[in-house]
This record gives structure tokens, C-alpha cells and sequence, in this order.
């Protein structure tokens, strides 16, 4: 009785299916080849060479019932072939996408190509190694994230790119230079063949008898067309000299880094120009990860044999960079024990710092960071009832603000303020008072205090 032994399908053994002329009702006989070769004086024989199907030594179509159609299975095999990105010294995918090395970066560990997956909300590239996971559920080798890999490898492209742009700059100039001087000495040319021309038309109508009106005429319209001619050309050769400066200038190149910083971050330059950018220069890039370090180290391999390592820091796990920058910290702090929230987040927006997420500020926004950092806000944003504003002392009497003013202006309100200008704040129970009290319900007198022997001059009885 047979028995089956049930394993976890492997990647190759799915591929080694789709790709087998048998599974399309073929026989094919011969599809590996024997070579050999003399390698170091001795010849060595190699096997297992795939070769295409076509010049297999015996191939019969219908041999069997196949579970596909060979049109179809032909349809597979260049789909599988378009698809292969994978192999070493493959070709390189620059199909789009959000990552800008996928395809590029080899692990140093197992040499297997990385993968590109997208996690969160955002669908932020995640590079990792888990071709031996899904081929011979080995443990995968190392998994980070692409965003810093990918920001600083475009700088390491600028850099490298950076001379040759200064070079094609000046090649251009140079060109600009010849084409100018070309065409200058274009215009030099036909001003002396219209000169000649002239003189020749002039000799022409000096040498005829004056009696010959009629031939007399003729040559002196031809002389006079000549001299406008000549003139033409001085007045083009003359425009030619003013507008282009016959001494060239050295062309200015400090600001072509900067160009080519602006130009990557286009939003008219997709991801697909930057990646076949990126394939145009590099070969590949070798990646492992420091453990002990904490650092993802790239080795990459440019295009006519040069090497460059790169390393950079690898977060912590749950660390990543939608965090607010330290400018806007330093604002925060500063400004929090003098201006409100709001007040905040207004300034905030004006000096044009986003929050962590590239938002604008609000005042719940503002709040929130607050807690976080333990920034504490000045006295009368902590809303727990002990210190109000201004606006909010003159609410919950009922009157109006400029009442509660003139209670502060009077003395007979304290209210604190951090500097001059600042919004007033104002502790409750100063508030609750009885004489404040009774000057916030006296109606129709003005709001400060009696002298001790001053009578008063409308008594109210």
C-alpha cells in the first residue's frame, strides 16, 4: 500500500511544475547539456546547463494529455521570464513603485535578492530578505525600513552624479561658445561676399555709356539691392557682437548641486525616471546589518567596477521620523508659559514648521504635544478652574471684557501677566471676592475704589 509524506510545498518545486514541457502534454528530451572546460590546464566538466526547449534533441508535442495548452504554456514561460527580477546579474526592475532600490539590494548574508513590501496606512517600503522562508522556510535573514535607505542613497546619486553634471555644463558652454563663433563667422562671410558684390555692381554701372539709360538703370537698381544687402549684414553681424560678449565667461557651478537636488525632488520626475536612474549607475548593492552597531551597512557596487560603503543607523522598533522637529520644540517651550495654545500653533503655521506628519498646527495639536513633553503652559491654559482669562472671567459674570479691565486697571482685581502685552491671568478665588463681586454688580458706576474720606457725589438714597 502507498503511503504519502506530506511536506511544505517549496517555491522551487512550483516553478520546476510551471516550467516542464510535461505539464503541457510534451515530451522533451535533452533540455540540460554537459559542457566542458580547460581551466587550469585540465579540462573540467560542468552539468545541468538548461538550454531552450527548442533545441532539445527530442521534443513531441500531444505526446499525453497535459493539464494546459502549449500556447498557454508558451504564455507562462515569457510571463515567468518577465517576471524573474530576482536572479543575479538579472535584469534590474525599474517599473514604478514607491522604492527606489528594489531589485538593487542583495542580502551579504544568504545572497539572495531583497523583497519590497508596503506596510501602515501610508504604504511605506519595507526591504527584507524572505526568499529562504518562502523557498526552504528558512529564517529570514534581516528586515528594515526603505524610507532612510532610499532618502540616503539619492544623495549618494547626486553625489556621484554631481561631477558629470558640472562636466556636461561646461561641455555645453563650450558648445554654446563654437556655435556662437560659427555663426559669427557665418555672418563675416556673407558680409564680405555682399561687398564683393557691391563693388562689382558699382564697376558695372561706372563702365556703362551714360547714353543707355535703359541699361544704365537697370545696373543701378542691382547696385543699390547690393548695398542694402551689405547693409543687412553689418546691421546682423553688429546685433550678433552686442548681444554675445566676444571674452566667455566661466559658466557658475556652485549652484548645480542644488539644481540636482530640485530636479530629483520634481514632482514632474516620477519614481520610474529615478529608478532607471539609479540602475544607470549602480550594478547592485550589498546589504547587511550591524547587530552590534545598530547600523545597515551598504556596500555598492557602480557602474565600471568602483565600490563605496554607506552606513546608516538603524531605528529602534517602534521608532520612525513622523516626529515634530526640534525647531518647533525650542518654539513651543519658549512661547508656552506666555501665549495660549492657539496663539502657538498661529505661530507655528506662520513660520511654516509642519507638525510630525506634515500637518498644520491647531490648538488640540499643540496641547497634545505638550502633555507628551511635559511642557507645562502658562496658568490660565491648564482649564481646571483655578486661573481664567480675560474673556473668560467677563463670561461667567456676564459682563463685558472692558468691565473686567477696569476692575484691573483699578487694583481692585489682581491679575498676572508674563510679560508686558501678554494676556491677563486671573486666579478664580481673586475673582470670587466680595468687593469684586459687589464692583461687577454695581451697575452704572464706574469700576474702582472709593477713597477712604472722599464722599461720594450721586449717594444712593
Amino acid at each position: 500500500m502507498a503511503t504519502f509524506d506530506w511536506t511544505p510545498i517549496r517555491y522551487r518545486n512550483v516553478i520546476s511544475v510551471l516550467k516542464n514541457p510535461f505539464y503541457a502534454g510534451v515530451y522533451a528530451y535533452g533540455k540540460t547539456v554537459n559542457r566542458t572546460q580547460i581551466v587550469d590546464g585540465r579540462a573540467r566538466k560542468t552539468y545541468g546547463h538548461h538550454r531552450p526547449l527548442q533545441d532539445c534533441e527530442i521534443m513531441m508535442k500531444d505526446h499525453h494529455d497535459g493539464y494546459i495548452e502549449w500556447e498557454e504554456f508558451e504564455r507562462n514561460q515569457k510571463q515567468i521570464a518577465a517576471n524573474a527580477y530576482g536572479h543575479r546579474d538579472g535584469a534590474k526592475s525599474g517599473r514604478g513603485g514607491r522604492a527606489l532600490l528594489a531589485s538593487l539590494l542583495v542580502c551579504g548574508r544568504c545572497g539572495r535578492r531583497l523583497n519590497v513590501v508596503y506596510t501602515g496606512r501610508s504604504s511605506q517600503p519595507v526591504y527584507r530578505c524572505d526568499r529562504g522562508m518562502s523557498a526552504v522556510g528558512a529564517r529570514r535573514c534581516m528586515m528594515f525600513g526603505g524610507l532612510r535607505v532610499d532618502a540616503a542613497m539619492a544623495g549618494e546619486l547626486i553625489r556621484a552624479v554631481e561631477p558629470l553634471a558640472i562636466e556636461a555644463a561646461l561641455l555645453a558652454e563650450r558648445r554654446i561658445m563654437e556655435h556662437q563663433a560659427e555663426r559669427r563667422r557665418i555672418l563675416e562671410l556673407e558680409l564680405q561676399q555682399a561687398r564683393y558684390e557691391a563693388s562689382l555692381a558699382e564697376r558695372r554701372y561706372a563702365a556703362c555709356d551714360p547714353d543707355n539709360r535703359l541699361i544704365a538703370a537697370t545696373l543701378e537698381k542691382n547696385w543699390e539691392a547690393t548695398l542694402r544687402r551689405v547693409r543687412e549684414c553689418e546691421t546682423r553681424l553688429d546685433s550678433t557682437t552686442t548681444s554675445t560678449p566676444r571674452s566667455p565667461t566661466i559658466p557658475e557651478l556652485t549652484g548645480i548641486a542644488e539644481d540636482l537636488q530640485a530636479a530629483w525632488k520634481n514632482a514632474n520626475v516620477n519614481m520610474r525616471s529615478r529608478q532607471q536612474l539609479a540602475r544607470a549607475l549602480i550594478n547592485e548593492i550589498t546589504v547587511d546589518i550591524d547587530d552590534q552597531a545598530r547600523e545597515i551597512v551598504l556596500i555598492i557596487h557602480w557602474k565600471g567596477g568602483q565600490h563605496s560603503e554607506l552606513r546608516l543607523r538603524k531605528p529602534q522598533t517602534g521608532e520612525h521620523d513622523c516626529r515634530t522637529s526640534d525647531e518647533a520644540l525650542a518654539v513651543i517651550r519658549s512661547m508656552a508659559s506666555r501665549w495660549s495654545d492657539q496663539d502657538i500653533a498661529a505661530t507655528l503655521n506662520r513660520m511654516g514648521l509642519p507638525t510630525g506628519q506634515s500637518k498644520t498646527w491647531t490648538a488640540h495639536r499643540v496641547g497634545s504635544i505638550r502633555r507628551v513633553r511635559a511642557i507645562h503652559a502658562y496658568k490660565s491654559a491648564e482649564k481646571d478652574g483655578t486661573w481664567l482669562t480675560l474673556r473668560e472671567a467677563a463670561e461667567q459674570y456676564g459682563v463685558t471684557s472692558h468691565r473686567i479691565r477696569k476692575l484691573i486697571k483699578a487694583g481692585l482685581l489682581r491679575a498676572e501677566q508674563v510679560v508686558p502685552g501678554a494676556p491677563f491671568q486671573i486666579l478664580a478665588a481673586d475673582l470670587a471676592a466680595p468687593p469684586v463681586a459687589a464692583a461687577i454688580g454695581r451697575k452704572g458706576r464706574p469700576c474702582h475704589l472709593a477713597a477712604e474720606n472722599q464722599l461720594p457725589m450721586f449717594p444712593d438714597t
